[in-house]
């Protein structure tokens, strides 16, 4: 697709994600380090995405969904594939066809998964406090005596608060997942994401799993970011308006010009995945980068366009401007939308030309 014919890119680096990978798999040496890919790769792109991680060295990948983790066997053939929803009832084959690993969260998926899985491999998901999907530990422990024919590979659990390292939860649930680690000593274990992998070794144990970080946010909320950006997000300007003082901007008239001013019109809302909230009326504070400066969004952010305050920047028809990359960050841009950086990507709209860099 040519430039000229959109209004809005995501230039998604490719050479930074994988740096961003081995960033992390250098925090625990002793570790495989894994990739959190669900929702085709956080927003960015599955095939582009998985590949430069496997280039990378990375070999087993996390997925929410069975279908997530069959496009990602079509592209990697030789990956290890875990599925994070657990083993749907009936799905047997469909896991088999394309050698999925389902996280068990459960006494039934375990029966049905013995029983019909013909020695595949599965994983074990056990709860640790954050009490979603995954095995009970006293579940747990009754059904690993009921002695099924389960080839476990891998026990995990999943931490609630790791951008928190002082939070003593992440102790309490280290000590529980500790517990169950008792019921399998001889199971590699994971239980650190993409914050978790900053906590030190006791978090790390065999296999570490990323998801944000590796995308370019920062798994230390309040502290400089260790990753690098990966994905920028910039919309063109479609007009630039003269807007004489007091008069008002978008629907419902919730910005009115103080001065005389001039207002660029970009070609991208909240159908693109531009949060509603970024509007100035909500917050106030969202802005973009534009003319080599942040320019404020003003107005309401609508279906198809965002209105930003120009009046101190140079800009034309056709220019590019930043919503988030390298000038405004990630984390800077969820916040300005009263959301988190996982949101902001996830629901990037399907209008967006993809661009790719190595």
């Amino acid at each position: 697709m040519s430039k000229h014919s959109l209004a809005a890119q995501v230039t998604v680096d490719l050479t930074a994600l994988a740096k961003n990978y081995k960033t992390l798999a250098a925090l625990a040496p002793k570790a495989e380090t894994g990739a959190a890919v669900k929702g085709e790769a956080y927003g960015l792109g599955l095939k582009p995405c998985i590949t430069a991680l496997w280039n990378a060295g990375c070999r087993s990948f996390f997925v929410a969904r069975p279908r997530e983790g069959a496009d990602v066997r079509r592209i990697l053939p030789k990956a290890r594939i875990y599925v994070l929803d657990g083993f749907y009832t009936g799905a047997a084959s469909y896991y088999l066809k394309h050698k999925l690993i389902p996280a068990l969260i459960s006494a039934d998926e375990a029966r049905e998964w013995a029983a019909k899985a013909k020695g595949a491999p599965c994983a074990i998901h056990v709860d640790s406090g954050i009490n979603r999907v995954s095995f009970p530990i006293d579940e747990l422990k009754a059904i690993l005596a009921e002695k099924l024919k389960l080839k476990i590979v891998l026990l995990m659990s999943h931490l609630a608060s790791s951008e928190e390292p002082g939070n003593g939860f992440n102790q309490t649930q280290r000590q529980r997942f500790a517990e169950a680690r008792t019921l399998l000593p001889d199971v590699p274990a994971s239980l650190a994401n993409s914050s978790g992998c900053f906590l030190g070794k006791d978090f790390t144990l065999d296999l570490t799993r990323p998801g944000v970080a590796l995308y370019g946010g920062n798994p230390l909320p309040g502290h400089p970011n260790p990753m690098l950006p990966v994905a920028t997000l910039e919309a063109r300007v479609l007009q630039v308006r003269d807007v004489p003082m007091g008069e008002a901007v978008g629907y419902n008239s919730t910005w009115r010009a103080t001065r005389p001013s001039k207002v660029a019109l970009l070609g991208a809302g909240y159908r693109d995945g531009i949060p509603r909230r970024m509007s100035s009326v909500f917050e106030g504070k969202a802005s973009v980068w534009l003319g080599g400066a942040r320019c404020p969004i003003v107005g309401r952010v609508s279906m198809d366009m965002t209105a930003v305050d120009v009046t101190e920047v140079q800009v034309k028809r056709g220019d590019f401007a930043e919503f988030f990359g390298h000038h405004i960050s990630l984390d800077d841009a969820a916040t300005s939308a009263g959301t988190i950086t996982w949101e902001l990507l996830t629901h990037l709209g399907s209008r967006y030309a993809y661009k790719y860099i190595k």
